[in-house]
C-alpha cells in the first residue's frame, strides 16, 4: 500500500515540475498552424462559390434537423470545410467534440470498423440540450471523408447502420467520385455537388490571405496560383504558403509558384515536342531521359503534353491515337512501371502520327 502511495506521489510531481521548465513568463507560444487550415471557414457563410450548398445547410440548421449528405466533387473544392462549419454551428464548441465523429482515409474502413466504431457510436442518444440549457439538435453527425475508397462489404453494412439509427444519427459521405459509392447508400442521401472554384473566387480569397499575412506579391504570381490550382483552393494556398516560407521578406513571383507546383517550363515541352515533329528517335531518347533526369513527374510531363498536344494543327484521328496512347501509359504510371520507358514510348507514338502528317 505504501509502495503505491508512494508511486502515486511521484506522478504528481511531475506536471509541477514540467510547469517550472516551461518558462519564467509562462505564456505559451503560439503554434504554427498551415494556412489550409488557418484560414479554413468557421461558419457556413464563409463558404465560397457553393451557393446552392450553403443554402440548403443554413435553411436545415435553423430548422435544426438536417437529412442524410452526401457531398462530391474534386478535392479543395470545401466539402469538407462545409460539414465541419455546419457542425460547428449546431453544437458549439462545448459538444462538437462529444456529438461528431470523423474518419477519413488515414483511417482503417473496413466492414469490421463500421460494425464496431461507427456502429457503437451511432447508438449512443443524446440529450436535445446544452449544458446551458440551450436547446441543441438531439442527434450526431458521422463524417466518412474520402467515402469512395470503402469496400463494398463496409459501404453494405454501413446502409443497414443508417437504417437503425436514423433517430439519432446523421450521416455525411464525402467523395471525389459518386460513381464508387453504392446505390443503397446514395437513395439514402441528399447529395450536393462541389463546384471547381471559380477563377476570381480563388484570387479573392488569394488576396485576401496575402493582406493578412502582409505578403509582397504580384499580380503574376496570384494568376500562376490560380492556373495552376485547376478550381482547387486548397491546393493554391498550400503553394502560397510554401512560396511565402520560400522567398521570405522577398517578392513572390509567378517563377517562385512555378517552381514549387513542379510544373516542367513550356520551353522544355515545346522543345520534346519539336523533336517528336521533325527530330530522329536517337535525339528524342536523349530528350526523354534529360527530361525525366531532371526529377519531373512523369504524370506531369503526361499532362502537359495531353494540353500542348490538343492544340497541335493535326487530325482527329491523329489525335484520338495519340490521346488513346497517353490513356494507356497514365495506367501503366498509376501501377507503378518504368517512368522513362513509359514516356518514350508515347513519345515514339507522337512521333509516328507526326509523320503521317
Amino acid at each position: 500500500m505504501q509502495a503505491f502511495l508512494k508511486g502515486a506521489t511521484i506522478q504528481t510531481s511531475r506536471p509541477q515540475k514540467d510547469k517550472v521548465t516551461a518558462g519564467p513568463s509562462g505564456e505559451k507560444k503560439a503554434k504554427a498552424v498551415p494556412w489550409v487550415e488557418k484560414y479554413r471557414p468557421k461558419c457556413v457563410d464563409e463558404v465560397a462559390f457553393q451557393d446552392e450548398v450553403v443554402t440548403v445547410l443554413k435553411k436545415s440548421l435553423e430548422g435544426a434537423d438536417l437529412p442524410n449528405l452526401l457531398f462530391y466533387g474534386p478535392p479543395g473544392t470545401g466539402k469538407t470545410s462545409t460539414i465541419l462549419a455546419a457542425a460547428r454551428e449546431l453544437y458549439g464548441p462545448e459538444l462538437y467534440r462529444q456529438r461528431v465523429l470523423e474518419l477519413n482515409a488515414s483511417d482503417e474502413r473496413g466492414i469490421q470498423v463500421i460494425r464496431e466504431k461507427v456502429k457503437n457510436f451511432a447508438q449512443l442518444t443524446v440529450a436535445g440540450t446544452h449544458p446551458n440549457g440551450k436547446p441543441c439538435p438531439p442527434f450526431k453527425i458521422i463524417i466518412l471523408d474520402e467515402a469512395d475508397s470503402m469496400t463494398a462489404p463496409a459501404q453494405a453494412a454501413l446502409r443497414r447502420t443508417m437504417e437503425k439509427e436514423s433517430r439519432s444519427t446523421r450521416f455525411c459521405l464525402i467523395c471525389n467520385y459518386i460513381s464508387r459509392i453504392i446505390e443503397p447508400l446514395t437513395s439514402r442521401c441528399s447529395k450536393f455537388r462541389f463546384k471547381p472554384l471559380a477563377s476570381q473566387i480563388q484570387e479573392e480569397r488569394l488576396l485576401e490571405i496575402c493582406d493578412k499575412e502582409k505578403l509582397k506579391y504580384t499580380k503574376a504570381s496570384i494568376a500562376a496560383l490560380v492556373q495552376l490550382s485547376e478550381g482547387d483552393l486548397r491546393k493554391a494556398i498550400t503553394f502560397l504558403q510554401s512560396a511565402a516560407r520560400l522567398n521570405a521578406d522577398k517578392e513572390i513571383t509567378d517563377q517562385a509558384i512555378i517552381e514549387i507546383a513542379g510544373v516542367i517550363p513550356s520551353k522544355m515541352i515545346d522543345k520534346l515536342l519539336q523533336i517528336c515533329f521533325r527530330g530522329t528517335f536517337e535525339k528524342l531518347e536523349v530528350a526523354v531521359r534529360n527530361m525525366v533526369n531532371e526529377g519531373y513527374a512523369a504524370t506531369q510531363i503526361l499532362s502537359q503534353l495531353h494540353d500542348c498536344i490538343l492544340e497541335k494543327d493535326i487530325t482527329d484521328e491523329q489525335k484520338s491515337a495519340i490521346f488513346e496512347k497517353m490513356a494507356v501509359v497514365g495506367k501503366c504510371l498509376a501501377d507503378g512501371a518504368d517512368e522513362y520507358l513509359q514516356m518514350l514510348s508515347l513519345c515514339s507514338v507522337i512521333m509516328q502520327q507526326a509523320g503521317q502528317s
